[in-house]
């Protein structure tokens, strides 16, 4: 097969993302109030009105012309990734918590060996506690948190901000208001001699790395150390920046900003703030941010453990 015929279906795949960001700006008139699938907001009613990750918990659901077709979906599942959208989320309640909802977006029903999801907090909501020996990440997409840690120590956490709780940590979340957190859980996979420590940080405070080759920028919420067995990173991309990489790791990929074009396997969808995305080990992942404002993702990487372990 040549070149020209390779390329032939991401043309084709780019030129159909192009006319539905098209059709959809002409639905919505850009002046009176709704928005298509992959259409650029005007910067100052993106990014001067509303909070930091509105998109996320306000996602553009489809495209206008889309909005009402009963069964659409852009969610997709494969063997080795998922592509799960807003539109495609299911809340119940959360076992053992109080007044919260929850939306399970990647378990190890699809092939992880972690889950994700989402929790709806109110005025008076409450946390349980993960299983024995899982640890938990939570981040606040809005909102805010109290986390109070073993007898009384108390952390407030604000949107942008995040803990972690080692497995078998004594903890709380409440809630005084509508909260929504991102949740990452897994079982610790333990080392001799090696137990890591619990961290609550804030995305602003942790400093921008080095990634020689690359023209993204990157942020590590998590230490490196061996104590940690995954790490959350927060990678940020202008339009135009691109990402392509295969590892070994899996990811869970929660996109908190922007929109562009994401390469799974030998297939590739149009992304936007709101789109979850699971990625099984070795799957070619090829990221490309388009648009006029940045992409933020949120991403999980299991790290630090050999793999035949």
């Amino acid at each position: 097969m040549t070149r020209i015929h390779r390329l032939r279906p991401l043309f084709l795949f780019v030129l159909l993302a192009s006319l539905q960001c098209g059709a959809a700006t002409a639905a919505a008139g850009y002046g009176g109030g709704a928005e298509g699938f992959c259409s650029a907001e005007p910067s100052s009613k993106c990014s001067g009105d509303q909070p930091l990750y509105w998109k996320v918990t306000h996602p553009t659901l489809a495209p206008a012309h889309l909005q009402d077709l009963p069964g659409f979906t852009r969610s997709v599942f494969k063997r080795d990734h998922a592509l799960i959208t807003p539109e495609s989320h299911v809340f119940s309640p959360l076992p053992d918590w109080i007044n919260t909802v929850g939306a399970y977006l990647i378990s190890p029903a699809i092939g992880a060996h972690f889950i994700m999801y989402l929790a709806n907090m109110q005025d008076g909501s409450k946390s349980a506690l993960p299983p024995k020996d899982v640890e938990r990440f939570v981040f606040v997409l809005q909102g805010s948190i109290s986390l109070t840690v073993g007898t009384g120590t108390i952390h407030s956490l604000l949107v942008d901000s995040y803990g972690y709780l080692p497995a078998n940590t004594k903890h709380s979340m409440i809630s005084d208001e509508p909260t929504t957190l991102v949740i990452f859980e897994r079982r610790y996979n333990a080392i001799e001699d090696s137990h890591p420590d619990l961290i609550v940080g804030s995305t602003d405070k942790q400093p921008l790395l080095e990634t020689p080759g690359e023209v993204f920028q990157l942020r590590k919420l998590l230490p490196t150390s061996l104590s940690y067995d995954f790490n959350i990173h927060i990678m940020d991309f202008q339009p135009g920046e691109y990402l392509n990489e295969v590892h070994y790791n899996q990811h869970g990929l929660l996109l908190l900003e922007g929109q562009g074009i994401y390469r799974l396997g030998e297939s590739w969808y149009p992304v936007q703030a709101g789109d979850t995305i699971w990625m099984a080990p070795f799957v070619p992942q090829w990221y490309a941010a388009l648009g006029k404002t940045r992409t933020r993702y949120l991403l999980y990487k299991d790290v630090n453990r050999n793999p035949l372990i």
